[in-house]
């Protein structure tokens, strides 16, 4: 029988018990009223031997639908992406899975490394100019920056477009009513932000306005237009972001943006049931001393060797709330690691070239289901993901294909009542031109 830890013997416990001066284990609970203990029996199963126990957990386990037996196209910020073998090879390394704080530099240089080279892939993805050590995922990244647009304008409102995944939206204003700041919708025409209805909610109350890009619904967002409406006011243009379709698509960078959030669970990490994530911030120059949590800088030491370090970070983030850019002073660093592993060994060829496998195996599928009658709610150009128009509830659909080994897309019907009965779709690399023919073929069956 494998053990992952030491039993601890009688021996063990009576000399634990001595050294503490009690004679036994219920003396610890000898300060708690007798009245107020729970003396009867739990309603829980009794004790199982080691090998029934687990295989009863490994039947259990064995109902789930993972994404080796099934075929998965349901997206909505979380993905089914290639993950080489060196990630879980590399973060299962003892130095890196028990590190959390790197405090002492002299003791810390190969994690604070790899937080370093995480920083400098995401500036080069995004095209910006600082980036942070990660924050907790895409969500919380997204909502520090809207508050740090309105402490660096000392504005009260924030404009959010309707295109924007639901719960990040819910998370921002989470962050916002506790600091007193507004936040808007900016709604969305034929899947896009509405450039017109931002121009009439545009003033000089705005602190910043908050597209994602690809957004929700897979479409691309006009930056170009946006970024020059959004700064006539003064305002800041944060952009959300998968970090993955920046691989092909123009970096936010490059359009002006002032802050590139996002989630990094595209490169290496995965699916789970819903995390942990890491997410993701990155700046121009000038707002480099407002970043939430850490940067690690480079440096030379006394003897003019290359060395890493926390640095440009203000100690009110840790002892002063109310003056605080911040009160998120951590990070995900193992996440990030794996992010950095996936992205290194992926190199900059790679990861171009699986953005363009996730644009064009989602267009494959796209114009299948066209040629299949059926019609796709915003046409137009997208990255992974895209909108299908069905003709009854999407979780019953998904029931059904479910039982096929298929698991169907988003409902968005959830989070948009005028999107009742459509489906958002997925279609990343991993997915085969024969997996995406039987969901075709599936589909037609249910829509049937």
């Amino acid at each position: 029988m494998k053990h992952r830890y030491l039993p601890l013997t009688e021996s063990d416990k009576s000399s634990m018990l001595e050294t503490i001066g009690v004679s036994s284990v219920d003396e610890l609970f000898s300060d708690i009223p007798d009245k107020v203990r729970f003396n009867g029996e739990y309603k829980i199963k009794p004790a199982s031997p080691e090998p029934t126990l687990a295989k009863e957990l490994a039947r259990m386990a064995g109902k789930n639908a993972d994404l080796i037996n099934y075929s998965s196209f349901l997206g909505a910020g979380v993905y089914d992406h290639y993950a080489p073998i060196i990630v879980d090879h590399v973060i299962s390394r003892s130095e890196f899975y028990t590190a959390y704080t790197p405090y002492q530099p002299e003791i810390s240089q190969g994690e604070l490394q790899a937080i370093f080279e995480f920083q400098t892939m995401i500036c080069e993805l995004t095209g910006m100019e600082v980036a942070n050590s990660s924050m907790y995922d895409g969500g919380t990244a997204l909502a520090e920056a809207a508050m740090l647009s309105a402490g660096h304008t000392r504005k009260k409102k924030i404009l959010i477009s309707a295109a924007a995944h639901p719960e990040a939206k819910a998370v921002v204003r989470s962050y916002a009513k506790g600091q007193y700041i507004a936040v808007e919708e900016i709604p969305h025409t034929d899947g896009v932000t509405d450039l017109k209805a931002l121009k009439e909610m545009m003033n000089g109350d705005v602190a910043g306005v908050i597209v994602q890009y690809p957004n929700f619904f897979g479409r691309l967002e006009p930056m170009t237009e946006l970024e020059e409406i959004v700064h006539s006011e003064k305002s800041l243009f944060i952009v959300s972001s998968n970090p993955l379709a920046l691989g092909a698509l123009t970096p936010p960078g490059k359009f002006g943006a002032d802050i590139v959030v996002g989630d990094a669970q595209p490169f290496g990490i995965p699916a789970a049931f819903g995390g942990p994530h890491c997410g993701y911030f990155a700046v121009t120059s000038k707002l480099m001393r407002k970043v939430p949590g850490r940067l690690v800088g480079q440096t030379k030491d006394d003897q003019g060797r290359r060395g890493f370090v926390l640095t440009l970070q203000a100690r009110e983030q840790h002892i002063r709330r109310d003056k605080a850019t911040s009160n998120i002073c951590s990070n995900q660093a193992l996440n990030a690691l794996a992010a950095s592993v996936a992205m290194t060994a992926l190199g900059k060829k790679g990861v171009r070239e699986m953005a363009a496998a996730n644009i064009q195996k989602a267009h494959y599928a796209k114009k299948a289901f066209i040629e299949h009658g059926f019609e796709i709610a915003f046409d137009g150009p997208c990255f992974n993901e895209f909108v299908l128009k069905v003709n009854r509830p999407v979780k019953s659909i998904n029931e059904e294909l479910i039982d096929k080994g298929i698991i169907g897309g988003y409902d968005l019907g959830r989070d948009y009542p005028e999107l009742e009965q459509h489906m958002l779709v997925a279609v990343t690399e991993l997915r085969t031109k024969e997996e995406i023919d039987a969901f075709v073929e599936e589909m037609g069956d249910c829509h049937a």
